[in-house]
């Protein structure tokens, strides 16, 4: 950030005081400008044992699966998030329900969190951010063209978890990897 939103000048990069963290601090107003993780809301949408993946037509990744996913919005919930973003990237309409994954992942100041939901019907198609959207078995998913590392570990969690019957919320940070851009 180089000038201030509210009048223009020129911003500094220092703590403002009562602070601990370097912010951008505008000398001419006194407008400090913070800036804070993005929250990234999905869902794992199921269908008769099957799960909804979309082919992603847009960076990051392109051309990779995953859950339909995307940045929250400002006046709305993270279950509306979840439901708007599946209808955006997948046409597809869901019930959205309990929270299942909660990610931090601090490296790229971004929070992500998936859904459980239910596809109400099978009446879905790629939106204008995905190449494709299909149905998957555990079998058939592409595990190699996962786009993102909190999208496979939601779906391997899922896997583990029907097979034992039990559906606990999961939490957890996910660190750099040697492959950055598959955060």
């Amino acid at each position: 950030m180089k000038y201030c939103s509210n009048c223009g000048a020129p911003v500094e990069h220092r703590v403002p005081p009562g602070d601990t963290l370097p912010r951008h601090v505008c000398p001419a107003c006194g407008s400090v400008h913070y800036q804070n993780p993005k929250v990234v809301v999905g869902a794992l949408a199921e269908w008769g044992g099957r799960i909804l993946l979309c082919r992603r037509a847009i960076e990051p990744r392109q051309g990779f699966w995953t859950l339909p996913a995307g940045f929250m919005e400002n006046r709305e919930t993270t279950a509306e998030a979840a439901a708007r973003e599946t209808l955006e990237e997948a046409c597809a309409r869901i019930q959205v329900g309990a929270l299942y994954t909660l990610f931090d992942i601090p490296h790229i100041s971004q929070v992500h969190l998936v859904y459980r939901a239910q596809l109400l019907d099978l009446n879905f198609r790629p939106g204008e951010e995905s190449l494709d959207v299909a149905l998957f078995d555990e079998a058939d998913i592409p595990w190699r063209e996962i786009a993102f590392r909190s999208i496979e570990r939601t779906l391997r969690l899922y896997f583990e978890d029907r097979r034992r019957g039990h559906w606990p919320l999961h939490t957890g940070s996910i660190l750099p990897s040697t492959n950055p851009p598959f955060d």
